[in-house]
């Protein structure tokens, strides 16, 4: 049904438009009452042949499918024969007008000549219109289809790419609450819930392709309680969030990764563990930074770093021309920063 309509409407647009054309083409005979030449109806018929031939079948058949030069020369034929057929048996003595240019400035002898050559300008001008609006409409439709791919390419990666954080979160934080059930910790149930209340979030919120601020900030403040109950000192972990989250909406999981990079490296040898996680809410950027000393436990470029992987991926998918990520590693230190722009 949809499908007709548009066949419909497209039929009626076109109908309008020639109807515009030859409506502007016929208003000087009508309005100067001149008399329309007899063979007019016909030749305006053949420019809509023309037209619609070329538009439909040389142009799909022949030129889309890289053959130029046969079409050329297929045109050429065509348009040179029908200006050729049209001039057979034209006297241009009687049924040219007196008051018509072509008596002031051809010769007699040369009218059949000039005719011929107006018939073949007339006859291109179909070709040409159609053959630009088809090749046009291809482009635009070869556009559309390579977009559409390539946002379909986009979700997919992305899809793939959270696929891959969420067991690897999941995984740490089970080992967090582990420890504490080893430790007969009697906060053991806290983590659990800080834990529920995770997952219902990557349940419930992570597959959507923007959240609310708010909720992102919760739900990093929920990971940051939970590590702060399995530590053994957590004093110098510290989160600070300055600014208004109020109406703003970013991709889910965007700073996760990043935090639990700090807390897997951020331990000393006595077991203090040294992590600061900042943002900076402004008007149209967000400003984040997370640092961590680093502690005992060395990197495995191996095992390690997966999901540092997959949210430089997720940026450069998401914010290909808004984001600014620095990484530092001093030795002493380790520090994320990053900047989203245009939010």
């Amino acid at each position: 049904m949809t499908l007709n309509r548009k066949n419909i409407q497209v039929f009626v647009i076109h109908l309008l438009l020639w109807s515009f054309f030859y409506g502007l083409f016929l208003f000087p005979f009508f309005f100067q009452l001149r008399q329309i030449p007899p063979d007019l109806p016909l030749r305006l018929v053949i420019v809509i042949v023309f037209f619609y031939a070329n538009y439909f079948i040389l142009v799909p058949m022949i030129l889309l499918k890289k053959k130029t030069v046969s079409y050329i020369l297929i045109c050429l034929i065509l348009i040179v024969a029908t200006g050729l057929i049209s001039n057979l048996g034209f006297d241009p003595g009687p049924r040219t007008p007196p008051n018509v240019r072509m008596d002031r400035f051809v010769p007699p002898e040369n009218r059949h000549t000039a005719l011929f050559f107006v018939n073949i300008l007339n006859l291109s001008a179909p070709f040409f219109v159609s053959a630009f609006l088809r090749v046009y409409l291809e482009w635009k439709r070869n556009e559309d289809i390579r977009k559409k791919v390539e946002n379909e390419k986009v979700t997919s990666e992305l899809q793939f790419l959270k696929t891959q954080l969420n067991p690897h979160f999941l995984f740490n934080s089970l080992n967090a609450i582990y420890s504490l059930a080893v430790k007969n910790s009697n906060i053991t149930s806290e983590a659990i819930i800080s834990l529920s209340e995770l997952m219902r979030y990557m349940l419930y919120e992570a597959d959507k392709e923007m959240v609310p601020l708010a909720k992102e900030l919760e739900y990093i403040k929920n990971y940051v309680q939970l590590q702060r109950l399995r530590l053994s000192d957590s004093a110098n972990v510290n989160l600070r969030i300055s600014g208004d989250d109020r109406g703003k909406q970013i991709p889910p999981l965007l700073f996760i990764s990043f935090i639990e990079n700090a807390f897997k490296y951020g331990t000393d040898y006595e077991g203090k563990t040294y992590v600061g996680v900042n943002f900076l809410i402004e008007e149209e950027s967000i400003s984040f930074r997370v640092e961590n000393k680093i502690g005992s436990h060395k990197k495995n470029d191996k095992s390690s770093g997966v999901g540092l992987e997959n949210i430089k991926n997720r940026l450069k998918l998401l914010f290909p021309d808004s984001h600014n990520l620095v990484i530092t590693d001093n030795g002493k230190n380790y520090i994320v920063d990053l900047s989203l722009y245009s939010l």
